[in-house]
């Protein structure tokens, strides 16, 4: 079996997909990437049995067959070399692949392709056409909020929830929580998924580029993102995810509005001070004055920094761990921010104060820290 191919284009779309691949894997052939040869496509395809990504790229050849090629081994070879076609000769019998250059010649041992994981089929699938732009920042403002208690699994993904007016993207670890909810993206019946964290990140860093639509295929056990030339499957997360919206404090009469960016820099110098365990900064909201304080009792360090916000409700005091706070303040993107409070004890929802986008409506909710005063 013979083809030539672009160095800089496999390189690319092998980086693409080798993000899937474990640095250690219980099967020895999952260190490989899959070719396959159909004339003048290649096909190749990268596994860890929960996730599988296959990408397709144009080649010369007359040829059809397989070969699984070590992965490691190949994108070091690729990395060096500038754009040139490369001849691949592979012995069917031996399963050796020789690559011919501008430069000279490489011999790689590889593994019989048919060892190789198929591709897990989807049935009885729903399908759903989503932006690419509206999928990645869905991710990306999800994902953070993540849990990685392994106790928990339900927890570790994105939950998806499709109805026929909008689609909303749920994560949570208990502490933390943030909807993000599109009504310009729509489902045909309702339904809905929990995704795991390893698959989103493949899609958040490979959709970068991507322009268009992209179609998403789910089962009950997988879901099928397609892309370009690309397709991820991922097995899903089995289980019922918690009933978030009971959790999401309805009556709010404290509202307080501040600038985002003074708020973030002022809880990132002052939380250098807090205590390293709990990371717990207090605000102290009367009027329209903020107080942000920390300190760490165990080695006398304290700080305390004041900005001016808009705020009606009561005088109030609360407690909130300052790396979820970090966390939220960078994801969001507006001017200002709305914090909405109803006690000390519960809950505090961070809002933007002004949308991007219509379209998009974003919730992000903190639990609070017990004040030791």
């Amino acid at each position: 079996m013979k083809f030539i191919v672009s160095s800089s284009s496999l390189l690319k779309q092998l980086q693409a997909i080798g993000g899937v691949l474990n640095s250690s894997n219980t099967l020895p052939i999952l260190d490989n990437f899959l070719f396959d040869v159909n004339k003048n496509q290649l096909k190749v395809s990268a596994s860890d049995l929960e996730t599988t990504m296959t990408t397709l790229i144009n080649i010369e050849s007359k040829d059809n067959g397989s070969i699984a090629i070590p992965a490691k081994l190949l994108l070091d070879t690729l990395k060096t070399f500038a754009d040139q076609p490369l001849t691949f000769i592979v012995d069917p019998e031996k399963y050796t692949i020789e690559i011919v250059s501008d430069y000279g010649k490489y011999k790689i041992a590889g593994h019989n392709g048919d060892e190789f994981p198929k591709l897990p089929g989807i049935e009885a699938s729903a399908t759903l056409d989503i932006d690419a732009g509206v999928l990645v920042s869905a991710i990306t403002k999800t994902i953070f909020a993540t849990g990685s208690d392994e106790l928990r699994p339900v927890m570790s993904g994105v939950f998806f929830q499709l109805t026929s007016n909008d689609i909303s993207f749920v994560a949570t670890d208990a502490h933390k929580l943030v909807r993000y909810r599109r009504t310009d993206a729509k489902a045909q019946s309702d339904a809905s998924f929990i995704v795991p964290k390893k698959p989103l990140n493949l899609l958040k860093n490979t959709l970068a580029g991507v322009s268009g639509n992209i179609n998403i295929q789910y089962s009950k056990t997988n879901a099928l993102f397609a892309y370009d030339n690309t397709v991820l499957v991922c097995r899903l997360i089995d289980g019922k995810y918690p009933n978030y919206d009971a959790v999401i404090p309805k009556q709010n009469p404290n509202k307080l509005t501040v600038d985002r960016i003074a708020f973030l820099n002022s809880i990132k110098r002052v939380s250098i001070f807090s205590n390293k365990t709990t990371h717990q900064v207090r605000l102290k909201i009367t009027g329209s004055e903020l107080s942000i304080f920390a300190e760490d009792i165990d080695f006398s360090n304290e700080a305390s920094e004041r900005l001016t916000c808009q705020y009606t409700g009561e005088d109030m005091e609360i407690g909130f761990n300052s790396k979820f706070l970090l966390d939220m303040l960078n994801n969001l993107s507006c001017e200002n921010v709305n914090v909405e409070m109803s006690a000390p004890n519960r809950a505090g929802i961070l809002l933007p104060s002004e949308k991007d986008n219509a379209a998009e409506d974003i919730l992000m909710l903190v639990m609070p820290v017990m004040l030791n005063n």
